[in-house]
């Protein structure tokens, strides 16, 4: 997997100071796209070793809230098999701080068994997020006043609740 960009610091993707990873990869292509260089697989640099090290210091400080993987997709195919074992590392190396994911893919479609990018790394995955944004971007919803969400249509989702209930309730 490669990756676009690394933000330390980060207080607009999440609650609280958070590093910010930007893996490569999407195919969605939503207009507007804050980000369109990320849709190649391409772009950036490899993601391990140093760099996953680097992350993970990064979040050792008491005033880092927790990390954000953001896109690209972290939930393209190609991007879980990487970061299904990184997110380990992190809840293990890491206690107390919480994981944010953006996706344009929808949790209960895209997502769930059977879905266009459920493999076998996605429940896991899923296992390991405290909070996920699903949902494409879409340019006539656009709204800049949303909280971490760009458009009126995406969706943070608890997903403490959803793995106890099944249910997706919106955290804001």
């Amino acid at each position: 997997m490669n990756y676009s960009a690394i933000k330390y610091c980060d207080i607009a993707n999440g609650t609280g100071v958070r590093t910010v990873l930007f893996v490569s990869g999407c195919r969605n292509h939503c207009e507007g796209c804050f980000q369109p260089e990320t849709w190649s697989f391409t772009h950036g640099k490899p993601f391990a070793g140093e760099t996953e090290d680097a992350v993970i210091a990064s979040l050792q400080p008491d005033y880092i809230r927790g990390l954000t993987l953001l896109g690209g997709d972290p939930f393209e195919p190609e991007n879980q098999r990487a970061l299904r074992p990184f997110l380990r590392r992190v809840r293990k190396e890491c206690p107390g701080r919480d994981v944010w994911a953006y996706t344009g893919y929808l949790l209960d479609a895209d997502l769930r068994p059977g879905g266009k990018c459920h493999t076998e790394d996605t429940d896991e995955m899923l296992a390991l997020i405290d909070v996920l944004v699903d949902g494409p971007f879409v340019m006539a919803q656009k709204d800049i006043s949303l909280a971490f969400k760009g458009s009126k249509n995406q969706r943070i989702i608890d997903m403490k609740h959803y793995r106890q209930t099944g249910e997706i309730t919106e955290l804001m």
